[in-house]
């Protein structure tokens, strides 16, 4: 491996509740079980260690690659109301997890392993404490408001909440495919917020994410094109 090449550990959360559909995160997506998406992705890209946190046995059991092993996530870990970093958290450290980390998301099959690259060589730059996929959002966003009382307050600047909608500067937001961080800071922080945070773009059509089966089987269609196959 070249010096040069970022050195780092893929973090793929997976728990066994799911209230959108369940079991979706073991279900078969184009012939592989949904997780097998992120994982190989991550190997593919060049991770020198996986990290599994879950509670689903079938992947506790599982026969997996060498680079890859599985944390056993407790209950209080794993309800659909627990945050990521926490969960974050509990697994780096008790994998003695250091240095560059990358949250792989089971559930954003369709990113590549070229999108992993540009986000772990951007953090690599060391401009930013975070770095995460995003991809093209409605510029009408910048239109919008929050309520304080009857009082509006608009989300960014008041000219633009009457503008026109071509005149308004792009917007995107994050897709959930990739996050990029320093171990040692999210465990001393307990937040992956970062003062500056870094983005790739990712297209919407690879910015998928699955949480119904309705969006499963999207997936699947997106996923036959050719130019989306993945390792």
């Amino acid at each position: 491996m070249p010096l040069d090449t970022p050195v780092w550990t893929a973090v793929i959360p997976l728990r066994a509740g799911s209230k959108g559909l369940p079991g979706k995160n073991v279900r078969p997506l184009a012939g592989r079980p949904l997780y097998r998406h992120a994982l190989d992705q991550a190997l593919a890209a060049g991770a020198s260690r996986v990290l599994i946190t879950t509670d689903l046995p079938e992947v506790l059991d599982a026969a997996l690659p060498p680079e890859v092993e599985c944390v056993r996530r407790p209950p209080e870990l794993a309800g659909d109301t627990v945050p990521m970093a926490p969960v974050l958290v509990h697994a780096l450290q008790q994998a003695g997890v250091q240095g560059t980390v990358v949250l792989l998301q089971a559930t954003s099959p369709l990113r590549t392993p070229a999108d992993i690259r540009a986000a772990v060589d951007l953090f690599a730059t060391g401009a930013h404490g975070l770095v995460m996929s995003v991809t093209e959002a409605d510029r009408g966003v910048l239109k919008w408001g929050r309520l304080e009382g009857s009082r509006f307050v608009p989300l960014s600047s008041p000219e633009h909440c009457f503008a026109n909608r071509q005149s308004l500067p792009p917007v995107v937001r994050p897709n959930g495919a990739v996050y990029v961080f320093d171990a040692a800071r999210l465990i001393a922080t307990g937040s992956l917020a970062a003062d500056s945070v870094g983005v790739v773009g990712m297209p919407p059509e690879r910015s998928h994410d699955i949480d119904n089966l309705n969006d499963f089987e999207q997936a699947e269609r997106l996923l036959a094109r050719p130019a989306l196959e993945h390792p």
